[in-house]
This record gives structure tokens, sequence and C-alpha cells, in this order.
């Protein structure tokens, strides 16, 4: 199948108002796609199931399934070609209100880090734009072309909405008993070079994921190994990355629970991590759902 092919049987299933999602993995040529052919909403229930899992941030909600024995499955290869600008807002919603309100919110979780209630807190805010092209599929090529090493996919259910991401993390990769994982945190703008100097704040952030990851997996992953920390480039942004690996203990822990004890990581929530989602989810004040899932 052609790559243009491909766009336009995504194009036809969205147009259709069935289910589908298509994900490239971080460095690779090739583009999958699954399409749901009813519009019935699946949740999984143990992760054990065969298909394409969206799961929350909250991970006390649902994770949606798409079934692999209910969809068609597409492959094909990206075409090479130049990285292209990225997607224009033709006109940038006044989001000022909501800066003010982000702007208080960060004061709230400074507050709270000077008062013990957690060591790291990770806070967000919506921002409305009104887009020059709104056709999900154009801003999914757009995003393959912009983000080589990132995992990009466009994900879309009528009963629930509309994704489209590029992330450069991997929560969790198990290939028989080899398990392997990714702290990723520290951010800074690339400046056409990864030989970058980083600051104290960004190397403890990294740190305080590094270190929740190996208390989460110590009773679980014999020989665990930790790499030297790297800088990795996503996009227009720089960050720190640690690989950590090791061998899964047999009947140790089941996937749901190693997922859960995991997600959500330091890096999109916080540090203990329960405190730090309590307070997102009070503070917040929007859904993040799907945002900072996996």
């Amino acid at each position: 199948m052609t790559f243009n092919e491909f766009l336009e049987r995504i194009d036809t299933q969205y147009n259709a108002q069935l289910p589908f999602v298509i994900y490239r993995k971080p460095n690779e040529s090739a583009v999958n796609g699954l399409l749901q052919e009813t519009n019935d909403l699946v949740y999984t229930e143990d992760f054990t199931e065969k298909g394409f899992v969206f799961s929350p941030f909250d991970n006390t909600e649902k994770s949606v399934l798409m079934p692999l024995e209910l969809s068609d499955k597409l492959k094909s290869l990206v075409p090479e070609t130049k990285a292209i600008d990225s997607i224009k807002s033709s006109s940038k919603v006044d989001n000022t209100l909501q800066k003010e309100i982000h702007i208080k919110l960060v004061e709230r979780g400074v507050e709270a880090i000077k008062n013990n209630q957690f060591k790291k807190v990770v806070l967000s805010r919506t921002e409305s734009v009104s887009l020059s092209e709104n056709n999900p599929i154009t801003i999914f090529n757009n995003l393959l072309q912009n983000y080589a090493s990132a995992f990009v996919y466009c994900w879309y259910h009528p009963k629930v909405g509309l994704w489209l991401g590029a992330t450069p993390e991997t929560l969790v990769k198990i290939e028989g008993q080899r398990f392997s994982i990714m702290a990723l945190a520290g951010t800074q703008n690339y400046k056409g070079s990864l030989d970058v100097t980083w600051q104290a704040k960004e190397l403890q952030e990294q740190q305080y994921v590094t270190d929740f990851i190996l208390d989460s997996i110590e009773t679980t992953i014999d020989n665990i190994n930790v790499s030297k920390i790297e800088t990795v480039k996503a996009g227009n942004l720089l960050h720190l990355k640690t690989r950590i690996w090791g061998v899964l203990k047999p009947n140790a822990i089941s996937l749901k629970d190693l997922l859960y004890s995991l997600h959500p990581t330091p890096a999109v929530c916080g540090l203990p991590k329960e405190a730090a989602k309590q307070f997102i989810l009070e503070e917040e004040h929007y859904n993040r759902e799907f945002y900072t899932g996996f």
C-alpha cells in the first residue's frame, strides 16, 4: 500500500466517524494503522488483550482498547521528505486569563513544596488556538516529518475524541523476560547542538524520575542496569535520558500492576506520586483526560 493510499483510507474512516489509530514508532520508516470496524467503545480489563490501548493520566479511570480482532490492520512506508514548517495557528485565542490563573496555580504548587506536601509537581494548563489547517491527517503527516525520533500518533474515537501527539518517551518495553524503561526529564531549547550545559534543577528533576523508577521495580526486576545520563533531541527540545533495563521475575507482578506502579511518572506528575497527583486533580481545574497518559 502506498503512503497516499494509506492516508486516503484513514481519511475515509475518519469521515465515516469510525475509530482508528495510526502511529509510527521512533526512528522507523513504517507507519501502522488499526481501523476499528464498528464504533463500539471497548475498554481493557488487565492489559492482556491484543490491540492498541489509550490510557488516561488518572489511572483510576478506564483505558480504551482498539481490539485487534475487531480492526483492519494497515501498514505503509513513509516517503523521505524534508521536515516542513509546523502547522501555524491562523489566530491565537486570547489566553491571558488562563495564563494568570496558571501562574497562581504554580505559586500554590511552590508553596505546597515548601510545606513538604511533595518534592515535585508538574502543573499544566490548556491553551486554545485557531488552526489554519484543521485536517488531522495533514497534521499527523506534519508531525511525522518533524519528529523522526518520537512516537507519533493520531487516535480517534467518535465517542471519545481526537488526539494527536509526538512523544519521545517509552513508558515500558518488555520482550520475553527482558525489561527496559527510560527516565526522561529536564528540558531546554535545542539551538543546533547536543553539547549543552544542564543546570542543577534539571539534573535533580531527572534524578527524581530515575530514583522513582528504581524504587518501583526493585522487587520485580532482576539484574538491574542503569546507563549514564545522555542528552537527546525531541523536535525543538532537548531532554536528559537515562536507560534502565533488567530481567522481569516470572509471575512477580501482573502487567497492569507494573504499569500502574510506574504511571504517572514524576516526569508528568510529581513525587511522591499520589500526593502530587491528588494536587493536580484538585487544583488544575480541567480534566487532563489522555494528556500525559500512555
